[in-house]
């Protein structure tokens, strides 16, 4: 190790072990990264998966939060193939709120019950035969003339190598595509980002006397709150507290300002801040609603629920005007529906309108739908990387629809695919069959309504 006290840098150089040589290396172990581990792993391709934290599912176990967004729109399921396998899967072990219908899984959102959600993950991971390691963190990426040449991660027992012929990047942040070159975009023209919230876990909730009170939401007294300087900060965008179970809440409440998911000194003031906050929406949930009277915090996530940070740029950028159109593409995919969700980047009355616009105006009627495709998940300047997950090649508009975790569902089980074709035909990833894969995708139980594809 030398070091240059001029520039305060050093040079840190290490021989370090190829601990794994397989066909698909998956960086990230989300719902995207689940469903592509899956989808290969199924296949019949060796897979190997780094998880950064202690278990699978990101933002839906490790954050809490507390609910899954629509997997359809209200007629047609959209998240079909691994999404609806992992949801039949929890709802058969106890494991969605109570307010499920499992005859009407298309179009409410559902409450999820985070130990049980782990261990589906888990459960179909290891029969899909991905070989997998949590507590084990991407922290660099080798590559040459756009051609990855290895992965570089961490773990207690220190820094090792992953040789692979295809990379898929479930990391949420885009990190290894971003590492390896891809051009990517971050926020809006600003550089603002949608908060972060730190999700949580309240019980001695009686949803019952709250669905009595007659308040439209749980929201309806907040000017109360701060005209009696409940609040910190006037954040009048409350999506509220879901029902996990008979007494127990998840709660989405607050939100992290200027949170940064790409820097972890921005990570740490926003975790500090939202530990902090829960404080200010206990005493207002006790003393302005009924039915929280009694609620007591059990649990804050162990990560910060996230919703945006880069948007890596794909040979084909999915924009609101696609949304709209409810586009159909021939190299498609998927399809989804949920509306555009930007959270208000600060808490003021201008943001918080420009997110009500949206919201309220952005969405589709039932049926209604917008096409995702491959060329998507294909990063520019990349020829054997594929993305999924909440950072696929999209404008804030789609991205902050597709986000959520049926979207990445749908975009990690067609990663997961992909990458297998590639292997198997020997190509890269621009240049693999892509009615071929659509095929699979059928074959999967993917909705693919508008190709030709026969499965």
């Amino acid at each position: 190790m030398t070091k240059d006290v001029q520039t305060g840098r050093i040079v840190f150089q290490r021989e370090i072990p190829i601990r794994h040589d397989v066909d698909v290396f998956i960086a990230g172990g989300g719902p995207a990264g689940v469903a592509a581990a899956v989808a290969a792993g199924r296949q019949g391709v060796s897979v190997f998966l780094a998880e950064g934290h202690s278990c699978f599912g990101g933002m839906g176990t490790a954050a809490l939060v507390p609910a899954f967004m629509p997997f359809g729109d209200d007629v047609n399921f959209l998240a079909a193939g691994v999404g609806e396998e992992i949801l039949d899967r929890l709802h058969e072990a106890g494991g969605t709120g109570p307010n499920y219908d499992p005859k009407n899984k298309s179009s409410r959102s559902i409450g999820i019950k985070v130990e049980v959600l782990k261990r589906v993950y888990d459960e179909l991971v290891c029969d899909a035969g991905v070989d997998f390691t949590f507590q084990t963190v991407l922290i660099g990426v080798e590559a040459d003339a756009g051609r990855v040449t290895a992965a570089i991660c961490a773990a207690k027992s220190g820094i090792f190598a992953v040789k692979a012929n295809i990379y898929i990047d479930c990391t949420g942040d885009g990190d290894l595509a971003a590492w390896a070159g891809a051009p990517f975009e971050k926020g809006d023209e600003q550089g603002n980002l949608m908060p972060g919230t730190l999700c949580s876990l309240w019980t001695n909730v009686d949803f019952e006397a709250w669905e009595k009170s007659g308040l439209p939401h749980q929201s309806a007294r907040l000017e109360d709150a701060f005209k009696d300087k409940v609040f910190t900060h006037h954040d009048r965008h409350l999506p509220g507290m879901w029902p996990v179970s008979e007494n127990i809440g998840g709660g989405n409440i607050g939100h992290t300002f200027g949170a940064d998911g790409t820097d972890e000194r921005s990570l740490t003031n926003a975790l500090v801040w939202g530990r902090k906050s829960m404080l200010e929406y206990e005493r207002y949930y006790k003393e302005y609603l009924k039915g929280f009277e009694k609620m007591e915090l059990v649990a804050t996530g162990s990560l910060l629920g996230l919703r945006e940070t880069r948007r890596i740029m794909g040979e084909y950028v999915l924009c609101l005007d696609d949304f709209q159109s409810r586009a159909v593409f021939d190299d498609e995919i998927g399809r989804y529906s949920y509306p555009v969700d930007i959270h208000p980047a600060g808490a003021d009355d201008a943001n918080f309108e420009k997110y009500k616009d949206g919201w309220e105006n952005l969405r589709f009627g039932p049926g209604e739908s917008y096409g995702v495709p491959y060329r998507c998940l294909v990063p520019r300047e990349l020829a054997n990387v594929l993305v999924a997950g909440r950072c696929i090649s999209a404008d804030r508009y789609v991205q902050s629809s597709v986000r959520v975790m049926p979207g990445c569902y749908i975009t990690g089980q067609a990663a997961g695919a992909a990458a297998a074709l590639a292997v198997e035909n020997d190509t890269d990833t621009r240049s693999l069959d892509v009615a071929e894969l659509q095929c699979r995708l059928l074959k999967m139980g993917a909705y693919l309504p508008n190709t030709g594809a026969d499965s």
